[in-house]
């Protein structure tokens, strides 16, 4: 968790890693996450890149007047790309290949 030209507070902190790690609810290859806090003027950024082992990276960001309500917005952007991406895999991995046409008659 990296923090720039703001300040998080820790249980902002503790609630966020809480958060990103029910994330692998969804993906269990998830390996690693990177955030970065900001602060650009009255609003509160907040970036993260989750790593998932053999597969791309997933990348989100929020901004909100705090840095609670901006990690959360986060969290959610995540979990919708995490959970698109979880049924694309499934309907790929169930498609069955269609029988050619056979000529009858």
């Amino acid at each position: 968790m990296t923090v720039r030209r703001t300040d998080v507070p820790d249980e902002v902190k503790d609630r966020t890693e809480a958060l990103v790690r029910k994330l692998t609810k969804f993906d269990n290859r998830l390996s690693k996450a990177e955030l970065v806090f900001s602060e650009e003027g009255l609003s509160k950024t907040v970036e993260g890149v989750l790593y998932i082992d053999r597969d791309d990276q997933v990348v989100a960001k929020a901004e909100a007047g705090d840095a609670q309500s901006a990690v959360d917005q986060l969290v959610d952007k995540l979990a919708k790309i995490l959970r698109r991406r979880r049924s694309q895999l499934r309907s790929q991995r169930g498609r069955r290949p269609e029988p050619a046409d056979s000529e009858i008659g």
